[in-house]
């Protein structure tokens, strides 16, 4: 592997947990949906460098904002989305509006919870 991501893109990156099947297939999924944010596994990337809290990204999805803020869970997944062309930016745009924002982080964590019972999930996705 190549050195570590040590800078934010001016994009946003979204790190996520390689070693969980689930969450390599849901990140494939978003990249194939043309997410401008750039889209890596956790292993490649500096946390500290960039200010995420590792053991926490074990756990909840970051994306870490062109300003270098870090935004969890189902803001996250809805601030990738929203990088995506229609239709996926609408539902990006939903899942953070005020309405739906306290939904979308009840959902998020109950799949996060049980991330190794979904297809691809394994003994690995446990959290």
């Amino acid at each position: 592997m190549g050195p570590l991501i040590t800078v934010v893109p001016a994009r946003g990156l979204l790190l996520f947990d390689s070693d969980c099947a689930f969450c390599t297939a849901c990140a494939s999924w978003l990249s194939r949906r043309h997410a401008r944010v750039v889209v890596r596994p956790l292993s490649a990337a500096d946390a500290g460098a960039l200010g995420v809290d590792a053991d926490r990204a074990r756990r909840e999805i970051p994306l870490v904002r062109g300003d270098g803020s870090v935004v969890w869970g189902a803001e996250a997944i809805g601030g990738a989305l929203a990088s995506c062309p229609p239709p996926w930016r609408w539902a990006g745009q939903v899942i953070a509006s005020s309405p739906v924002r306290p939904l979308a982080a009840r959902v998020y964590a109950w799949v996060a919870r049980n991330r190794h019972r979904f297809p691809g999930g394994s003994g690995a996705c446990r959290v």
